[in-house]
């Protein structure tokens, strides 16, 4: 027997067994999102366990906090860059989300941060 998951049912899930911790709610819609999308890709219905989806899955506020947790090593800064502050952030976070999807699945989060599958 099948119970279809609303997106405020999951919300609603990680709640009620105390797992919001480690996540916002953009995260959690993103990874929702996600599993949706898995699901009809692989015409496959997945098994709701937040328990299983907090040990799969893990949210940072960026690519690069993720990559780094993993051992990437952020490329070196040229001093005589033109590039803003703003523009090498841009630069490193898009190489970590790269370096990233090279290990794992990487799912980007509107507004910032990256859930990733734990590899």
């Amino acid at each position: 027997m099948k119970t279809t998951v609303s997106e405020h049912d999951f919300l609603e899930a990680f709640r009620r067994m105390d797992r919001m911790s480690g996540w916002t709610r953009s995260g959690l819609l993103a990874l929702f999102e996600y599993l949706e999308q898995y699901e009809e890709d692989c015409g496959e219905e997945i098994e709701f366990d937040v328990i299983a989806i907090c040990c799969d899955y893990t949210e940072y506020n960026s690519a690069v906090e993720a990559a780094k947790e993993f051992g990437w090593e952020r490329p070196a800064i040229d001093e005589d860059d033109s590039q803003t502050d703003e523009d090498r952030e841009e630069e490193a976070n898009e190489a970590a989300t790269e370096w990233l999807r090279d290990q794992t699945t990487v799912i980007e989060i509107d507004g910032g941060g990256v859930v990733i599958q734990a590899f």
